[in-house]
């Protein structure tokens, strides 16, 4: 009998390849990386390949690693659809999804590429904003869903994930020292804005907001100019910029944030419900 290629480890293949890092596909899959690495050593025994390489900063693929995973997705894809067809789950249609945008780097990849190959006849249409922003369009159904942050609280058990804010500035930068301290904040409505005020009025600290705006990316560009300091999940902070720690910069120690998953109507459809529940079992493990 010929080469047989098992379609559950051809999956974990392709998420180690997304993931790029061992311990991340681990994670997002609920495997020991022991058992993804030995999964990986019997594929290239069957295709007599080697199929990826570690370095220091995690797996790349190899030219064959890179053939199989076009074949890979192919046959997943179709695996997919005749499974969703034939046991009467295949959905199509649009989802209006609103993701806050310090997430989207992070988050945005992992929720919506697993979706997408299983349900390849479903479009979703993503709106980046803050949450406020985000709220406002699902109270006028503009968006279907969204993800959004909320204020810490004891009910963390509610959230999908928490997460701490964390001072950013870019690397060797001094405008932690300012006096009074210039922030680059989203609007003022907005979880990090309140965050970042609200514990230096407590901590008796000056501060001026240099740049105010729901643009992350109009934000990070004013901190990377070494002008100001901002306030991020610590999840969302990009590699080239540094976080302050409070009891090395004497800044005052900052919230944490909790996040979750919300529709815009209370009855959604099968579709918004199934995004849903894939967003609730995937995030967690990004």
């Amino acid at each position: 009998m010929g080469v047989q290629l098992d379609i559950d480890v051809l999956r974990n293949f392709i998420a180690i390849a997304d993931a790029t890092v061992m311990s991340r596909a681990a994670r997002q899959i609920g495997k020991t990386q022991a058992a993804l690495s030995q999964q990986i050593r019997k594929l290239e025994d069957a295709v007599q390949q080697p199929l990826m390489i570690r370095n220091g900063r995690g797996i790349k693929l190899t030219i064959h690693g890179e053939r199989l995973l076009v074949h890979a997705q192919k046959i997943l894809r179709l695996h997919d659809e005749a499974v969703a067809e034939m046991t009467g789950v295949s959905l199509a249609g649009r989802v209006r999804f609103g993701c806050p945008d310090d997430y989207a780097r992070v988050f945005l990849l992992g929720l919506l590429q697993n979706f997408s190959r299983q349900h390849p006849q479903v479009f979703i249409e993503v709106v980046c904003a803050s949450s406020p922003r985000l709220l406002e369009r699902m109270k006028d159904q503009t968006l279907d869903i969204a993800i959004v942050s909320r204020p810490d609280s004891p009910d963390r058990d509610q959230f999908l994930r928490c997460e701490p804010f964390v001072w950013v500035s870019s690397k060797g930068s001094d405008a932690f020292r300012l006096d009074p301290l210039q922030l680059a904040l989203s609007d003022p409505d907005a979880l990090d804005h309140l965050a970042a005020t609200s514990s230096l009025e407590r901590a008796g600290r000056d501060y001026r907001i240099a740049y105010a705006s729901d643009s992350v990316a109009g934000l990070l560009a004013v901190v990377r100019s070494g002008q100001a300091i901002t306030v991020l999940t610590q999840t969302g902070v990009p590699p080239d910029l540094q976080i302050l720690v409070p009891a090395a910069s004497g800044l005052p120690s900052l919230p944490s944030v909790g996040i979750t998953v919300q529709t815009a109507r209370p009855n959604p459809s099968r579709l918004i419900n199934r995004f849903e529940a894939h967003i609730r079992s995937v995030l967690p493990m990004l």
